[in-house]
């Protein structure tokens, strides 16, 4: 089977290789542009990006399957949440969409991005390190390490791959 990740972000790929672990796999991982904002501020923007991430990586890689995972904000009465969503696309059936962990943002952070900055540049400034998109993510420094960016988003790849399966199967 031939999977196309479409984003380069090591977080990104070592989940989609978690979920995949029993099978024998090619993993390609290819820079696919989410056709979404830099910083989704909606669950429907990010499930937007997700997809066209998904169907550009399978068209672009000419692989089995492809996916697209993204990360984003979702505006609500508490506050900003932390939002990620998935899709899985094959030539099979029509993408399948996962969304994962939420959580809310502290205010500090929720403003900067309200005022048109994006969480990976306010995640490097806010925890003083470089590059956290690439490593625990937002998730990682807000639960103290509790769960990392791969994690919360293999979670969102096993929903993925289970709902996969099970369609295949019907």
């Amino acid at each position: 089977m031939k999977i196309i990740i479409g984003s380069k972000n090591p977080a990104k790929i070592n989940a989609v290789k978690n979920s995949f672990s029993l099978q024998v796999a090619e993993f390609i991982s290819v820079d696919i542009p989410s056709g979404v904002n830099e910083q989704p501020f909606s669950d429907e923007e990010t499930i937007k990006g997700a997809i066209n991430r998904a169907v550009g990586a399978l068209t672009q890689g000419n692989g089995d399957i492809g996916i697209g995972l993204e990360g984003g904000v979702q505006e609500t009465s508490h506050g900003l949440l932390l939002c990620n969503w998935g899709a899985l696309a094959s030539n099979e059936m029509e993408p399948i969409i996962a969304g994962g962990a939420r959580f809310l943002l502290p205010e500090e952070v929720a403003a900067r991005l309200r005022a048109g900055e994006e969480l990976g540049p306010v995640m490097d400034d806010y925890a003083k390190r470089q590059n956290v998109r690439k490593h625990e993510g937002a998730v990682g420094i807000f639960t103290n390490g509790r769960i990392n960016r791969v994690e919360m988003f293999s979670h969102l790849m096993n929903l993925l791959v289970g709902q996969f399966t099970y369609q295949r199967e019907r």
